[in-house]
């Protein structure tokens, strides 16, 4: 059972701020046992005592790190008896502008953590899952993976990337009682923005900036419903249908500004 005495779990990467943050303390509000893994240390010990130690396991995690993935995996696993209701793979970093300007090393690294550290997570941490009923494998992709977005090109690519693996593994996880879906988040007021981007933002409509607290809501209600894509504000869905069904109006909308133009500039998160 370990010491997290029965409680359901939840583990979740990029927890130490912005939407991994704010799902760790609404878990934790709601009774379970969480999880919570980032590179930033210093983060994840103020949200140790904001959740309370007795609540939650912490660690230092590279996901782009398979050992230490697998290492995190096992200590959470020693510490829930093997449970994990929920595997959040949140950690993310954007690192835009133009295409042709970016150094291949950024390339790589937001290839990297947005999208190699998706599939180490969900390789290692299936085990868990397949051994917990009703469990869920869910992931952070955005709102950029409805279309490539000019500026983060990169980003928006992995965010795709993210988006058509949960679809697939949402049909073949269902042979071990498994459940996969996603969040494709807009414009939310984390780290990850550039600054003065919330600002700049429409005060309305779905581009406007959202609180991480929202996302982390949208996780608690996935995890309670068999729904696969999640948009955050729900309005994102619009431009998913927009980019399907007229994938060329919405490309000239984007060449004459957009709807992200200033707002595609990404720092770490």
């Amino acid at each position: 059972m370990g010491v997290s005495n029965g409680r359901q779990t939840i583990f979740i990467t990029g927890a130490a701020s912005g939407m991994g943050r704010q799902t760790a303390l609404l878990f934790a509000e709601k009774g379970w046992f969480v999880g919570a893994y980032d590179v930033n240390n210093a983060g994840l010990e103020t949200l140790k005592r904001d959740i309370g130690r007795e609540n939650c396991v912490t660690g230092v995690l590279n996901v782009t790190d398979r050992d230490q993935y697998k290492a995190c995996l096992a200590a959470f696993a020693e510490a829930t008896g093997g449970r994990m209701d929920i595997l959040y793979n949140n950690a993310g970093i954007g690192r835009g502008g133009p295409f042709a300007d970016m150094t291949f090393d950024d390339i790589m690294a937001v290839v990297n953590v947005n999208f190699v550290g998706v599939l180490i997570g969900v390789h290692e941490g299936l085990q868990y899952l397949r051994a917990t009923p009703n469990s869920m494998c869910f992931t952070t992709s955005s709102s950029s993976a409805t279309f490539g977005i000019p500026g983060i090109a990169v980003y928006s690519a992995t965010k795709h990337a993210v988006k058509g693996l949960t679809e697939a593994l949402s049909v073949e996880f269902k042979a071990y009682g498994v459940r996969a879906a996603d969040v494709l988040p807009g414009l939310i007021d984390t780290p990850i923005l550039p600054p003065g981007a919330v600002e700049a933002a429409p005060k309305e409509g779905m581009f406007r900036a959202i609180p991480p607290r929202a996302v982390a809501e949208v996780v608690w209600e996935a995890y309670h419903s068999d729904k696969l894509h999640w948009y955050v504000p729900p309005e994102i869905f619009e431009l998913d249908k927009a980019a399907t069904l007229t994938p060329e109006a919405v490309r000239d909308s984007f060449a004459k500004g957009g709807p992200f133009a200033g707002l595609t500039e990404p720092a770490e998160s």
